[in-house]
């Protein structure tokens, strides 16, 4: 059957609805992709940015990559887990050294927890994380109410320490400044971070993402290494 023309004058039919709602829809997704095309290229900018020049300052590494990349608005400035994820994979992909340097890290603040057993020690950082290289240090957290302590044994053992301090973020509401020992020893830098014995069992907010920071003990270091090496023999 033909379709009925309408008269010569006649207004023009309107548009349906539903083609007019999905041309904003359109736009929307167009929008959000390149956002995250932005965020992901800004993610590995600063990503190489760390790797590449031991830049630990993860809030200045995007700001550089965003400079770099001439991407200027906030909304694009990816997340913190989002540039450790991107190292990481960077490192996999064009610093496999990195895996031994890693490796070798883990194992030697697996002597250094024994060692400063003492103090109830824990591993955190990038050795934990997964995410070291050459120029890491082997980050500690040591508890004792007596914040000498731990420079007295250090002399006690010939240890040679350079004083400083660290700033850690306790709650959402609370920071404070805390003791800070660094030395090196097999090659490789320590850097103990001294806290009241509270915090053994509160730990402080991480500066990747605003959580409790993730640590391990001698024991749950020992498991991550056994499970390491498992998974070596299975590749």
């Amino acid at each position: 059957m033909p379709r009925h023309k309408p008269p010569a004058g006649s207004p023009p039919r309107p548009q349906r609805h539903g083609a007019v709602a999905k041309a904003p829809k359109r736009q929307a997704q167009h929008a959000q992709t390149r956002l995250l095309e932005r965020r992901h290229r800004l993610a590995h900018e600063a990503a190489r940015l760390i790797a590449e020049s031991g830049l630990r300052d993860y809030h200045q590494a995007k700001l550089k990559a965003a400079q770099r990349l001439g991407i200027l608005d906030d909304a694009s400035l990816p997340r913190n887990r989002e540039i450790e994820d991107a190292l990481r994979e960077h490192q996999r992909l064009f610093q496999p050294d990195s895996i031994d340097a890693l490796h070798s890290r883990r194992k030697a603040a697996l002597r250094a927890l024994e060692f400063f057993q003492p103090f109830d020690p824990r591993l955190v950082g990038p050795v934990l994380g997964g995410t070291a290289d050459v120029h890491s240090p082997v980050e500690l957290q040591l508890f004792s109410d007596d914040p000498d302590a731990v420079a007295r044994f250090l002399e006690q053992h010939g240890i040679p320490a350079e004083p400083g301090g660290r700033r850690l973020r306790l709650d959402r509401e609370r920071s404070g400044d805390f003791p800070l020992w660094r030395f090196h020893a097999e090659d490789v830098a320590f850097e103990l971070t001294v806290l009241p014995c509270v915090h053994v069992r509160q730990a402080p907010l991480s500066t990747i993402d605003g959580k409790p920071m993730p640590r391990a003990s001698a024991a749950q270091l020992r498991q991550l290494l056994v499970d390491e090496e498992i998974e070596g023999y299975e590749e």
